[in-house]
């Protein structure tokens, strides 16, 4: 969102009580852009939504950003943030399945590395391993986070995704042990007046989308072969366990949000997904 002041794009924009403004930190008081509000009455603030991640200034929400006729969906703060966790987490899981940290020697020579999958053992090389995690497991993080983007935007909410870079480099070191504890980052959304509903059909779009992204793989785990079947595999089992593990009534994760929302759309969805997982896990 640009500044109405200055129109630099600010990525998290402070809101202006008296007028409603959108402004840089900068421009954020009163008098640093000329606010035309009526400063002798006093501010009232507005509490926060409550949204699957939301952020505001002084418990104001910003007004919702409307996009310019042939502008981009994303802004370029944000493509950077979706190239760089997807880079980052597949990076992280390359690491954690071939211990490249433990075995640099034979991760330089292309070595191949054991993939024991449904009693047949497969090993492919340390360059498809990498493959296989950019290409199953950025999915299934990135995607899931903008599901929630285009859900809200839909329900006239402003949202934008942004990495965490904390959460990136602790994925990165978790990864040397052979576990991930992945947080790349989140979608920041804002707005005014969202309902229970509303806020339970965006937490659900996530895992829904991982469940989407789950039957893209399924077909190419049930009919490849070799190296195709280790990527069906592993596409398959990481979005299933994501949306399993997000459905989780516990906040801050989107089943705390779908359970108060409806319990039985939760139970619906948490039930057979934890079946699935532990039979996959038991394979």
């Amino acid at each position: 969102m640009k500044c109405e002041y200055c129109g630099r794009d600010e990525a998290l924009p402070f809101v202006c009580n008296y007028c409603g403004g959108a402004f840089c930190a900068d421009h954020r008081l009163p008098e640093a852009h000329q606010c035309k509000g009526d400063l002798t009455q006093r501010r009232m603030i507005i509490p926060p939504p409550q949204t699957t991640v939301s952020w505001s200034d002084s418990g104001f929400a910003p007004p919702v950003a409307t996009r310019a006729k042939g502008a981009s969906v994303f802004s370029e703060i944000e493509i950077r943030d979706i190239v760089i966790a997807w880079f980052a987490l597949g990076v992280a899981f390359f690491i954690a399945e071939t211990g490249a940290v433990f075995n640099i020697a034979a991760v330089a020579k292309n070595e191949s590395f054991l993939y024991p999958i449904f009693g047949k053992n497969y090993y492919p090389t340390a360059s498809q391993v990498f493959l296989i995690s950019l290409f199953s497991v950025g999915p299934g993080f990135v995607l899931h986070e903008l599901s929630h983007k285009f859900v809200a935007e839909r329900h006239g909410l402003w949202a934008e995704f942004r990495m965490w870079p904390v959460g990136l480099l602790i994925a990165l070191a978790t990864s040397i042990i052979g576990f991930i504890f992945a947080a790349p980052g989140a979608t920041y959304i804002s707005g005014n007046n969202i309902s229970k509903s509303d806020n339970g059909l965006i937490s659900i779009a996530g895992p829904l989308t991982n469940v989407g992204v789950a039957m893209v793989f399924l077909p190419i785990l049930l009919f490849g072969t070799g190296v195709w079947e280790v990527l069906g595999f592993v596409g398959l089992y990481i979005n299933l366990f994501l949306a399993a593990f997000n459905m989780l009534p516990i906040m801050p994760l989107d089943g705390a949000k779908v359970f108060q929302w409806s319990k039985a759309r939760w139970a619906i969805l948490f039930v057979p997904l934890v079946i699935v997982v532990l039979v996959l896990i038991s394979l």
